[in-house]
């Protein structure tokens, strides 16, 4: 992770460990303004504070707050402060040509950018908040496959995926199964939705569905779970952290006084 900036600005960027995802980028600008430039993915905006203005195909554009910009890969495009005291940022770049979105919705991009939806707004802040944390992969990848169903919901509304497969408890069985087994390594989502024949965002809709929990609340559960039997045995958090499959003692103690209410060496000495 990069963080970088001019006085009185800040510039944050980073690769998450995902699929799907090429970068991260967080920005407080006062007066960078941007020349027309084009990228080869997907730029998914939304801003905190401020408002920005962009040209895009020759059509001014704008995000004011509360609004999700989605900008094609390969189209051009400018951006600078819409406001006296500039703007604060945050950008996922998103892989072209998958099935997250495809070249099919480069027009209905290009003609509509702007969203003012705060269901997906809110699930892209979740997502930025999930690719923040080093060991939230999978949490990571089911909301970029919420995102995804959004953004395709929004931009060509009759391929909705509420007009698809229901969700069964088929799927969600092969899904729980699969984190059972690989509790400690974890998987990828990817991963499972191939071994499952599933695409994501239905093996996800139909976890939840069935269970009332997401995967990755699951994992997360199961694993602290182990956590509190290993520290019972007087193991010590470190050891315990990598032995249930969490990325460092501060990932396990995040997720163990969420789920138990006490961080994991409080918990072993009240015991």
């Amino acid at each position: 992770m990069a963080a970088i900036g001019s006085p009185g600005e800040e510039i944050t960027a980073w690769r998450p460990r995902m699929q799907g995802v090429t970068e991260v980028f967080h920005a407080h600008f006062m007066r960078h303004a941007y020349p027309m430039h084009v990228h080869d993915t997907w730029t998914l905006l939304i801003v905190d504070e401020g408002a920005v203005r962009y040209d895009l195909e020759r059509h001014e554009r704008g995000t004011p707050l509360g609004t999700v910009s989605l900008l094609p890969p390969q189209v051009p495009h400018n951006g600078s402060a819409a406001t006296p005291h500039g703007f604060r940022k945050r950008v996922l770049y998103l892989e072209a040509g998958t099935d997250l979105l495809d070249d099919s919705f480069i027009g209905p991009a290009v003609d509509t950018p702007d969203l003012a939806d705060p269901l997906l707004r809110h699930r892209i802040g979740q997502l930025h908040s999930a690719l923040a944390q080093p060991g939230d992969e999978l949490e990571a990848a089911a909301r970029l496959a919420l995102v995804g169903e959004r953004l395709r919901e929004r931009l060509r509304p009759h391929l909705a995926e509420n007009h698809g497969p229901r969700p069964d408890r088929r799927v969600a069985a092969a899904l729980r199964e699969l984190l059972d087994a690989r509790l400690v390594e974890g998987i990828d989502l990817t991963e499972a939705a191939s071994l499952v024949h599933a695409h994501p965002t239905h093996l996800v809709r139909s976890f939840g569905a069935a269970y009332g929990i997401a995967p990755h609340q699951y994992l997360m559960a199961r694993r602290v779970d182990r956590a509190r039997r290993l520290l019972l045995d007087g193991r010590p958090p470190g050891e315990v952290a990598t032995a249930c499959g969490f990325y460092d003692q501060p990932h396990l103690t995040r997720h163990f006084k969420r789920i138990v209410g006490a961080p994991p060496g409080r918990y072993a000495r009240g015991a």
